[in-house]
């Protein structure tokens, strides 16, 4: 390096005059790199808006929101499903068989006619709201009919996709089912006006041909099942006991005195090879 050049160096570092470490200039400095970006890129944003704004954190924040029911939060008015359940699954479980001699839920109770099913099955909630749909579009021209569901589909069911490997926990949930055993009513049509039996018969037939489980037709005289078995009521046992052990004239006043009301003597049941005595009002 020549020595004009050296020259022209020295000079020029001698020109600058840097601050002590002492001087209030390193503050200046120091203060003046720590002020947010936000204030030296848009100074009108501050004299325009608050400083909390230009203080608060504008980064996103993640959801803490869980949601703790199933898909079916949003419930319409058609839509069989609770409204709120304990817990979002439940255990598959099977469908009752009772063996201690109850017939509770098989006889018609809030209506005229009605279906029960004959054997054990689970039924989806879209299944019954197709069959209660059919139902009410055929008796709608019969002012006044109502139609009463006996069951309600309450359980949650979970279904895993096909192919999936064991484990992982539970299944996503499905949908909404309940269980229905043997000899279970499942519909029942009513109300203040009369229905014709041909009427609601046909009705119920559409409305079974909606469920996949054989059904039959029910009515208010229709006797209890248990099982596969019809038990007679309890009127019936004590009338053909007594129409079979008295003489037939003593016999047509005891039955009636047994069921309870005055009936002719032909509406009298009498026991197996019998016949009416007699004529007129009991």
């Amino acid at each position: 390096m020549s020595a004009t050049m050296m020259t022209s160096i020295t000079r020029a570092l001698g020109s600058l005059t840097l601050p002590s470490a002492g001087s209030s200039s390193i503050h200046a400095l120091r203060s003046a790199s720590s002020r947010p970006r936000i204030a030296a890129t848009t100074p009108s944003l501050r004299h325009s808006a608050p400083f909390s704004l230009l203080a608060a954190n504008t980064r996103p924040r993640p959801c803490s929101l869980r949601l703790t029911l199933t898909h079916t939060t949003i419930r319409h008015k058609g839509n069989l499903a609770p409204r709120r359940v304990k817990y979002r699954k439940a255990h598959k479980g099977r469908i009752p068989v009772k063996t201690g001699g109850s017939t509770k839920g098989t006889t018609v109770q809030q209506g005229t006619y009605g279906i029960r099913v004959l054997e054990p099955a689970r039924l989806t909630a879209k299944q019954l709201q197709s069959a209660e749909t059919a139902l009410k579009r055929r008796l709608k021209v019969i002012k006044g009919a109502q139609v009463y569901l006996r069951v309600f589909p309450d359980i949650p069911v979970c279904v895993k996709g096909n192919e999936t490997r064991m484990g992982k926990g539970k299944g996503a949930f499905e949908f909404w089912a309940c269980r229905a055993p043997v000899g279970r009513v499942i519909f029942e049509v009513g109300g203040p006006v009369e229905i014709r039996a041909e009427v609601a018969k046909e009705a119920l037939r559409l409305a079974s041909a909606k469920l996949p489980v054989r059904t039959e037709f029910v009515s208010l005289q229709s006797n209890p099942r248990l099982g596969s078995i019809l038990i007679e009521r309890d009127d019936q046992p004590a009338a053909a006991v007594l129409a079979s052990s008295l003489p037939p004239a003593t016999a047509t006043a005891a039955v009636a005195a047994v069921l309870g009301k005055s009936a002719t003597v032909a509406e009298v049941p009498l026991a197996m090879g019998g016949s009416p005595v007699g004529s007129g009002q009991l």
